[in-house]
Order: C-alpha cells, then sequence, then structure tokens
C-alpha cells in the first residue's frame, strides 16, 4: 500500500497539496423531473475511525478513514472549494465509480474517464447519470439492494464513500506552480497600481450557506445497524467536467486515499458519545422562507458524457416507497447564477486495506 498523505482540519479531508473535501448537508430532491442546484445547509462532522478504536465496528478498524453521522435518506454534496493545486479525484460509492460507473480500480482512466479534475470541478452532488444531469447522493442502509454498488455489482459489501487524489506529475506540476508564481506577480503589480476606492462593498463569501429554516421532524426512522450506502435520488443540472490535460500529465501514483464510512444517527451517538446534527431541513419550508437555490456555468468547460451503467440506476423511492416531504418549486427569483470560483496542518487520517 502506497503512503497516505490524508489529513483531517476540522470538518475538510485535505488530501495531498491538491484536494480539499468537505462533505455538505443539502435539501433532498424529488426522484421526479429535473431540478436546480440545492443549497448547501452546513457541514457533516468528520471523526477519524482511530480515534474511537473500541466502540466502531471491527471491520472500520481494518479500513481505517473517518466517518460521518448522516439520517435515511438524507442527501449530501461534496465540495472541494479551495482546494489549491490540479487533482485528480477518483469518488466512489460503495466502490463503484460514480463518475464512469465502473468498478473502482484504484488507478486512473480516461476511456471512461473515472475521476474530476479539481479545481475546475466545484463540487459533485451525485452521479453522473444523464447528459448535463447527475442523480443526487442519497444515504440508504445496505442489505436492501437500493444502493448504486448493490444495483451495479449485485452486491453491497463495502458501503460508504471512497475518494483518492492524483497529483500531477513532477514537471507538469513544477511548471504549473511556477506559472502560478507568475501570476501572482502580475496581480500584485495590478493591486499597487490600482488600489483598492475607499468604501468599496467587499465581495461576498463563495459558497457560504443561508440561513437555515427550523428543523423538521425526522422522517422514517433509521435502519438498525452502523453501515449505511449510497443510492441515487432526483435529478439536478449539473456537468461532469472532462479532463482537457494529457492522460501523462498526471502522476501514476496516488497521493492520499480515504474510506468514508457513512453511521446512522444513533449509532453515531454510541461510538463518539456526541449528539448528531439535527434531522434534515424541511425544503418546502426553505422554499416558502424565499432562500436560494443555485444554476452553474462555466463556459469553458466540455460536459463529460454519462455513464450509460449509471443512467439505469433507480432512484432509492424503488425500494424505500414515495417521496412524501412536500415540494415547492423555486419562483425564478430565488434562483441565482454561480460561475467559476477565484483561484484559489491537520491531523493524519490512517489508510486501510480496502
Amino acid at each position: 500500500m502506497a503512503a497516505n498523505d490524508t489529513r483531517i482540519e476540522g470538518n475538510t479531508l485535505l488530501l495531498g497539496d491538491g484536494a480539499r473535501v468537505r462533505f455538505i448537508r443539502t435539501l433532498r430532491l424529488p426522484e421526479a423531473g429535473t431540478h436546480r442546484l440545492p443549497p448547501g445547509l452546513g457541514e457533516f462532522p468528520l471523526r477519524r475511525v482511530e480515534d474511537h478504536p473500541d466502540t466502531v465496528p471491527e471491520q472500520w478498524r481494518a479500513k481505517g478513514g473517518v466517518m460521518l453521522p448522516v439520517y435515511l435518506r438524507e442527501a449530501m454534496w461534496l465540495s472541494f472549494a479551495g482546494s489549491p493545486e490540479p487533482s485528480a479525484l477518483q469518488v466512489g460509492v460503495g466502490k463503484v465509480c460514480a463518475i464512469s460507473g465502473e468498478k473502482w480500480t484504484g488507478k486512473l482512466s480516461r476511456r471512461p474517464q473515472n475521476y474530476v479534475v479539481l479545481p475546475r470541478q466545484p463540487w459533485l452532488d451525485g452521479i453522473n447519470s444523464g447528459k448535463g444531469t447527475v442523480r443526487q447522493f442519497v444515504a440508504v442502509p445496505l442489505g436492501m439492494g437500493a444502493t448504486v454498488e448493490g444495483q451495479v455489482t449485485g452486491e453491497e459489501t463495502a458501503g460508504g464513500l471512497q475518494l483518492q487524489a492524483f497529483p500531477l506529475a513532477p514537471k507538469p506540476r513544477a511548471a504549473w506552480r511556477e506559472e502560478q508564481r507568475r501570476l501572482a506577480e502580475e496581480r500584485a503589480r495590478h493591486r499597487a497600481a490600482h488600489p483598492p476606492q475607499y468604501g468599496a462593498a467587499p465581495m461576498a463569501a463563495y459558497g457560504a450557506p443561508p440561513p437555515m429554516p427550523m428543523a423538521a421532524p425526522a422522517g422514517a426512522p433509521p435502519a438498525p445497524g452502523a453501515a449505511m450506502g449510497i443510492g441515487a435520488g432526483g435529478s439536478m443540472r449539473q456537468e461532469v467536467y472532462q479532463d482537457d490535460r494529457r492522460a501523462r500529465d498526471w502522476s501514476d501514483t496516488p497521493e492520499a486515499r480515504v474510506f468514508v464510512h457513512l453511521v446512522t444517527p444513533p449509532e453515531w451517538r454510541r461510538i463518539t458519545g456526541e449528539e448528531p446534527p439535527p434531522s434534515p431541513v424541511d425544503r418546502a419550508a426553505y422554499t416558502r422562507a424565499g432562500l436560494p437555490w443555485y444554476d452553474y456555468f462555466d463556459a469553458d468547460g466540455t460536459d463529460l458524457a454519462p455513464s450509460d451503467v449509471l443512467a439505469d440506476v433507480k432512484p432509492v423511492g424503488e425500494w424505500l416507497g414515495d417521496d412524501l416531504d412536500p415540494w415547492t418549486p423555486p419562483a425564478p427569483h430565488q434562483i441565482k447564477p454561480l460561475g467559476p470560483p477565484p483561484p484559489p496542518p491537520g491531523a493524519p487520517v490512517a489508510d486501510g486495506d480496502w
């Protein structure tokens, strides 16, 4: 097993020098129709498995990594904001690639592409299941067949999420860093020649979560047991960008990897002794409050073709029943356009055998 440079800083995973990943709570979309980007409603807390050796399941100790608490049928998205260097990030859901739909191999592939490129890809909300669309990441228990893993492989043995980051190869990495140094010098000269005017309005914080409405009571009770997996939820407009670098620009060796265990709130309380976050927000109350939804556009990005395998994955409602939460579509004035963000030491996380 290669050396692993995964660290945890607050609720952020740092994978090597290039990838920064946060797990964001969000509104669960209806499984019918195609929707705008839902908002971020705060971060999932992260804890290292190795910090709780006496209370985590034995197989978790072997895999290492981190864990987070999630409610049954709760949705999440992955934020890559703040990733400082180019990185090829693989995202697995139960060791099925969320981009290509193929079985996790731990190696980069271009045909089909089995990774996202940071920082070009600002976030990922779900599996690459349609042209210009993804199906939302939604937590479901293992053993029902509802997970992406269960539908693609016929088994549910891994669960959770898997992340692995590859840096640029040494020469392209050195060239990129030199280019960034030159650009930084140019920006500094420009600021010196054009100082900001007194009283100029500050820029809004990119990606800052909006205020949350009061949390609704929990819906169906979580299934017993600790382990959960990722199923497919509602569809939203989101592109997964095609890599425009040469394949040989990437290192053959990953810089960091991590297994992310998903745990029910009761098990989180038992394992960590901490209270889990409150139950998910009522999406109808959120929209009625006039809070924003989002639309993202990057004119320079090319959408990656969807995976035929992932296009056939059925939403979790096929197993868990109809989604009875009320749905209020956002009004046009609630849709906020977003563009690419400006350019951009924690405790190490133990890796294991998975």
